[in-house]
C-alpha cells in the first residue's frame, strides 16, 4: 500500500510536471507575445536563476535555449525537437490521488492535460488549418513583459507547491501519518528535480506554523502574492488575448482567486443539486440541513439527513 515516503515522491513528481508546464508557458508567452529569440531567452532564464526563481529547472532551461543544433543545422536544438511530450505516468498518479483526497490540484492537472494534448500532434496539425484564433500581436514593451512573466511564474509556482503540500497533508490526516511538511521541503531542496531556492522559504513557513492551513496565507508568501498578482493577471490576460494557451498559469490564478473569496457561487450549484436530486443544502442564517420545494413538481422528501449520508 501507499506510505508517506511514496506520497512525498509522487507529489514531488506532480509538482515537477506543474513546474515544467509553467516554464513552457513562460517560454511560449515570451516567444510569441514578446518576440524573444532563443539567445534572449537563454539570457533571461540565466538572469532569473540568480534571484528568487533560482532552481535546477530554470538553470537547465537557460542552458537548453543556448544550445546550437548538434546535428549540423544552423538552428538551436530546442527548435528541432518535436512538440510531443512523453511521460511515465507519475503525474497521473498524483492527480488520481488528489481526486481521492478531494484536494484541488489545478496546476498539476492542467500540466498533465497539456501533455495529453501535445501527444495528439497529428490532430493538432489538422485543427490548425480549421480552427481560428487571434493574430499574436507582439508587445511594445518587451522589458515589462519579461518582468511580468517572472513575477507570474513565481506566484504560480507558490500556488502549485501550496497545492502539493496540501495533498501530502490531507493524505497524512486521512491515513493517520505524522507528516512534517517543513522536513518535506528540506528533503526536496537536497537534490530533487524541483530543488529551488524558495524551498527554504517553504520550510521556514511550516516551521513558523506546522498547522498552516495553506502556504498562500503564510505572512511571507501572502505578501509576495499580493505584490505579484497584478503582473500575474497581466500575463494571463495577454496570453488569452493572443490565443496562447496558459492552463497552468490561469489554473493557478483561478485557485488563488477562489481561495481568497469568502463566498463562491457554489450556493447555486448546491441549489441545482437539491432541485434535481433532493441533495439538500445548509443555510447561512441557521443550523441544519434543508430541502426546498422548488416548484409544483417537488414534494416533501421526509428525513433530509438521509439524503446526505455518504457524501464526501
Amino acid at each position: 500500500g501507499i506510505n508517506a515516503e511514496y506520497m512525498g515522491k509522487m507529489v514531488h513528481n506532480g509538482i515537477e510536471y506543474g513546474d515544467m508546464q509553467l516554464i513552457a508557458e513562460s517560454y511560449d508567452i515570451l516567444k510569441m507575445a514578446g518576440g524573444l529569440t532563443n539567445d534572449e531567452l537563454a539570457l533571461t532564464f540565466a538572469e532569473w536563476n540568480k534571484g528568487e526563481l533560482g532552481s535546477f529547472l530554470i538553470e537547465i532551461t537557460a542552458t537548453i535555449f543556448a544550445k546550437k543544433d548538434d546535428l549540423g543545422t544552423d538552428n538551436h536544438v530546442v527548435d528541432m525537437i518535436l512538440d510531443k511530450t512523453g511521460m511515465k505516468g507519475t503525474g497521473r498518479w498524483t492527480i488520481q490521488e488528489a481526486a481521492e483526497r478531494n484536494c484541488p490540484a489545478s496546476v498539476m492537472a492542467s500540466a498533465l492535460d497539456m501533455r495529453y494534448i501535445s501527444g495528439r500532434k497529428e490532430e493538432r496539425v489538422q485543427a490548425a488549418k480549421i480552427l481560428q484564433g487571434p493574430t499574436v500581436a507582439a508587445t511594445g514593451d518587451k522589458k515589462q513583459l519579461i518582468d511580468d512573466v517572472r513575477q507570474a511564474l513565481y506566484a504560480a509556482k507558490i500556488t502549485s507547491y501550496a497545492q502539493g503540500m496540501n495533498l501530502i497533508r490531507d493524505a497524512g490526516k486521512q491515513l493517520g501519518w505524522d507528516i512534517n511538511l517543513s522536513e518535506c521541503a528540506r528533503i526536496w531542496k537536497g537534490g530533487c528535480i524541483i530543488r529551488a531556492v524558495f524551498l527554504d522559504s517553504i520550510k521556514a513557513a511550516f516551521q513558523r506554523n506546522p498547522n498552516l492551513p495553506n502556504l498562500l496565507v503564510d505572512a511571507e508568501f501572502a505578501a509576495l502574492l499580493n505584490q505579484k498578482q497584478a503582473a500575474w493577471r497581466r500575463v494571463v490576460a495577454a496570453a488569452v488575448t493572443n490565443g496562447i494557451p496558459c492552463p497552468s498559469f490561469s489554473g493557478a490564478l483561478a485557485y488563488y482567486d477562489a481561495y481568497r473569496r469568502d463566498r463562491l457561487p457554489a450556493n447555486l450549484t448546491q441549489a441545482q443539486r437539491d432541485f434535481f436530486g433532493g441533495h439538500t443544502y445548509e443555510r447561512t442564517d441557521r443550523e441544519g440541513v434543508f430541502h426546498c420545494l422548488w416548484d409544483e413538481t417537488h414534494f416533501d422528501i421526509g428525513n433530509v439527513s438521509e439524503r446526505v449520508r455518504g457524501e464526501l
